[in-house]
């Protein structure tokens, strides 16, 4: 993630930020879907600049032969501030 800005000297200088990873496990009732969505809406609620989440590992719970929760471990990135 690198912006560039002029500096005084009109040339341009690369800036950098700096983003971080933090690991979210959420679950729901419905499917993989919504236990995705739940995760991020709720990451977002806590983090500031979220840009991205990917999952890393899926599974359900099991009772009497029916699925019975959707579990997502999701990896979520955000920006920090400077």
């Amino acid at each position: 993630m690198k912006n560039k800005k002029k500096n005084k000297d009109d040339k341009t200088e690369a800036t950098c930020s700096v983003a971080r990873v933090t690991e979210i496990i959420a679950l729901s009732p419905v499917s993989f879907e919504d236990a995705v969505t739940v995760g991020v809406a709720r990451a977002c609620k806590t983090l500031k600049n979220v840009t991205g989440a990917w999952v890393q590992d899926q599974k359900v719970d099991v009772v009497d032969g029916k699925i019975t929760c959707f579990r997502v471990i999701l990896k979520v990135t955000f920006v920090l501030n400077d």
